[in-house]
């Protein structure tokens, strides 16, 4: 630890770590998006980003970013750099140029504070954890970015172009609205509106029942003493930690012997009870950090219970009401198991039913990824909208004293 803490040292070091993650980064990105054979060299990577950070930390100044970007060009054009390329030309001269920015950008700010001689433990720590945390931002952003971008572009091709070359996830903007064929069948020739209208009414409606259910028993269980409060308060996460696999067979054989599978009825009856014990458990402890002093003060101004849930406790909750909200409308939406198990009218299915019959043999594979595509998008939208306006409530409530 103390040889680390020498500036070369941990210059070295960074710079080596650096170089591996960027160049690894850059070899996919570049791969994924034009489908040229790309990969990075870890040996190469791992020997120029510690010289090359080594050498940042003792050329400061304009140099920083001329010097690495330059070196690049050099050593991926000469065959010895961190980057290999199947292909010469502009995409050579882009991705040399785009490592030797990024990578001394990201030296710059990781070797910010960091002396070249010996330096105390804060400086070092400092520099490490920026490191760590630029990588956690490229790690996590890829391992999401990735399987969406594979998902997309697999939905743009043709039955021909996934023959050629399935791993080929680039994009030809000159085909227009052909790369869009795929969801067009989808509507003409699949029904896939009718399974967005399904799923959209199915998920509002189990939101507003889990809800109409849920704020009055949060609100019992976390303002009201009765005889088994606790005891309620414990089962709720024990009901709602009980595999639905378990269930799955005593459901189907209750629905299909009242007659309920099959059945939009069906559905709306069973969903809300998937989503009741976690819109409960969510809620109670939300309602118990709400001031109890502004509810007294409503019953004594007269308002009855009632009266205080919808005037004080539900305006001040919005924040835990629409996060809720969101998360049992995704619980709803994305649901396959009990679709897929009492659901047989393609007229009824829901999306990720509907999804579920296109894994076929006989269905092209880029109607698969469309449909996913589709089932994804909307949640996503729903999700940014709503958290601007959660993020806006989390203060509400607050006591002022």
């Amino acid at each position: 630890m103390i040889a680390l803490r020498q500036g070369y040292a941990a210059a070295a070091l960074l710079g080596a770590g650096w170089m591996v993650t960027l160049s690894v980064t850059i070899a996919v990105a570049v791969a994924f998006a034009t489908g040229e054979a790309t990969r990075p060299h870890i040996t190469l990577s791992l020997l120029w980003g510690a010289a090359l950070g080594a050498g940042l930390l003792h050329r400061r100044g304009n140099v920083a970013f001329a010097a690495p970007m330059g070196l690049m060009i050099f050593a991926i054009l000469s065959g010895f750099g961190p980057l290999q390329v199947a292909t010469d030309g502009w995409l050579w001269s882009f991705m040399a140029a785009g490592l030797g920015t990024a990578f001394a950008q990201a030296m710059v700010s990781t070797l910010d504070g960091l002396a070249p001689g010996p330096n105390d433990r804060h400086a070092f720590e400092a520099a490490v954890i920026r490191f760590l945390t630029g990588f956690g931002y490229i790690f996590f952003t890829a391992i999401v970015a990735i399987p969406f971008w594979v998902m997309l572009m697999t939905s743009f091709k043709n039955r021909a172009e996934l023959t050629a070359n399935p791993l080929d996830f680039s994009i030809d903007l000159s085909k227009g609205w052909e790369l869009f064929r795929s969801y067009e069948e989808l509507f003409t020739q699949f029904n896939f509106g009718t399974y967005l209208v399904n799923s959209f009414f199915i998920s509002v409606v189990t939101v507003v029942v889990t809800l109409a259910f849920a704020i009055p028993g949060a609100y019992a269980v976390a303002r009201l003493r009765f005889s088994g409060q606790k005891a309620f308060s414990r089962g709720i996460l024990l009901i709602y930690m009980v595999p639905m696999i378990v269930l799955a067979l005593p459901i189907y054989i209750a629905f299909s012997v009242t007659g309920l599978r099959n059945s939009i009825a069906g559905i709306l009856m069973i969903y809300p009870v998937t989503t009741i014990p976690v819109a409960l458990y969510m809620l109670q402890g939300y309602f118990r950090g709400l001031p109890a002093e502004v509810e007294e003060a409503g019953l004594m101004d007269g308002l009855n219970r009632l009266q205080v849930i919808w005037k004080i406790t539900l305006p001040l909750s919005l924040p835990a009401l629409a996060s809720v909200s969101l998360y049992v409308f995704m619980i709803a939406w994305n649901e396959f198991l009990l679709a897929f198990m009492l659901l047989d009218d393609p007229s009824k299915f829901t999306l990720t039913r509907g999804i579920a019959s296109l894994n076929s043999s006989e269905i092209p594979r880029q109607h698969l990824m469309a449909g996913s595509v589709i089932a994804t998008v909307p949640i996503m939208a729903i999700f940014l909208g709503l958290e601007r306006f959660m993020t806006k409530g989390l203060t509400a409530g607050s006591v002022k004293g």
